[in-house]
């Protein structure tokens, strides 16, 4: 699921996946996927992530975004995002974000789309430091330290 590259000697970058429940998730996961590129700091760090095509229907099947984090600090850009593309979002939407140790979050757009301004930045604070312990995590580069899988 999660993949970790190499990268110059700076630790390695770690792709984090998102994915989209609901009503028209293919086009959900397309939408994010759009908004998170054009994002500041994130861009050529996206890419959808497709599947075989359903039986009886035509194209791919949109089944994930993922973002590489690593050096760099992506990790406030990709929370910030994701939490204005989701304030945009119905209520029935929800989104579970997946590190590489499969640890996950879960956001709806119910949980987000109504929140105070304070209450917020707490929620963005809140996801980028969970994506910052995964860039974190793969900052060090002791040759003998295993990477992530």
């Amino acid at each position: 699921m999660a993949s970790v590259h190499p990268d110059d000697g700076f630790g390695g970058i770690v792709d984090v996946q998102i994915r989209v429940a609901g009503i028209d998730s293919g086009d959900q996961l397309r939408s994010l996927g759009g908004w998170l590129g054009e994002g500041e700091g994130l861009r050529g760090r996206v890419a959808l992530l497709e599947g075989p095509p359903a039986p009886g229907t035509l194209g791919p099947l949109a089944e994930a975004v993922s973002v590489a984090l690593g050096p760099g600090g992506a990790a406030t850009a990709v929370a910030t995002a994701i939490i204005s593309w989701l304030r945009t979002r119905r209520a029935n939407v929800k989104i579970k974000v997946t590190l590489p140790d499969r640890g996950s979050l879960e956001l709806t757009a119910a949980g987000v789309s109504d929140l105070d301004a304070e209450a917020l930045r707490r929620q963005v604070s809140a996801l980028s430091a969970l994506l910052e312990s995964v860039e974190e995590q793969n900052t060090d580069t002791d040759p003998d330290r295993p990477a992530l899988a």
